[in-house]
């Protein structure tokens, strides 16, 4: 992984933050991306002081212009990106009576079309180089979880979207896939003005569900996505790879929780 240079949207957030520590770990220059630089000046300063190479930069995943100029200040302060890690998200969760267009069209503005943006950004440096990584964020919650509608909807755009970008770019020695956390203890629980989190009755959910009876941690996730961000997962593309200690099937939420990266 050295001399590769990574972008990690949503760096701020647990999975996000635990990303960017594990890529740096591995020699790989990552830049800091969330809507607030402020936030990650801290886990920036982390990284460097650890011998890694990190940058915090401002960026509104949803804003095709901001996109564009947070691509081209990583590029002119590091080169590449080679990776992409896409992890900005938001949730806005009701129940379908109550679910108004702003709570829809927000939620996919985040997950589904900051996705495409980003990934639309990136591209040509990978292409340049014929040797690239989009790994996209999902959730269990894109098959099917009560009071996410909108959530789940654009996590299951997500994958589609990963697939048909695998069958794509594949040849240009780009590969993408997705990854789909289960119940993922972060710090701050869902509403308390943070775009993720678990909580105590997430981490008694997966106790009781999950076959490992433990609600999974950022580090999890992003093993898996270092992983795949990696030279050993170069035949894996298209895919979707649940971490979510075998959640079963028809138990995604918990009064009303849902689940989030």
């Amino acid at each position: 992984m050295n001399e590769r240079i990574a972008v990690v949207t949503g760096a701020a957030g647990g999975i996000g933050s635990a990303t960017a520590r594990c890529l740096a770990r591995a020699g790989t220059a990552v830049a800091l991306v969330d809507i607030e630089a402020e936030s990650v000046t801290g886990l920036a300063a982390e990284i460097t002081a650890a011998g890694g190479r990190a940058l915090p930069v401002r960026c509104d995943v949803t804003d095709p212009v901001q996109v564009k100029a947070m691509v081209r200040t990583v590029a002119r302060e590091f080169g590449g990106p080679h990776i992409l890690v896409n992890n900005a998200g938001i949730l806005s969760d009701s129940e379908l009576h109550l679910m108004s267009r702003a709570d829809w069209d927000a939620v996919h503005a985040v997950h589904l079309r900051g996705a495409f943006l980003c990934a639309r950004a990136v591209y040509r440096h990978m292409a340049r180089g014929r040797w690239g990584r989009i790994l996209n964020l999902s959730s269990v919650s894109s098959l099917g979880a009560a009071g996410q509608a909108n959530y789940a909807a654009a996590k299951a755009g997500v994958e589609g979207m990963t697939r048909a970008l695998a069958v794509e770019l594949g040849p240009l020695g780009i590969t993408v896939n997705a990854v789909a956390p289960g119940f993922i203890e972060t710090p701050l629980p869902q509403g308390a003005g943070g775009s993720e989190g678990a909580g105590g009755a997430w981490s008694a959910a997966a106790a009781e569900t999950a076959p490992v009876r433990r609600a999974g941690r950022p580090e999890d996730v992003a093993a898996t996505l270092a992983f795949l961000a990696g030279d050993e997962a170069s035949y894996i593309t298209g895919q979707t790879i649940h971490v979510d200690g075998g959640l079963p099937l028809g138990r995604l939420s918990l009064d009303g929780c849902g689940v989030e990266n």
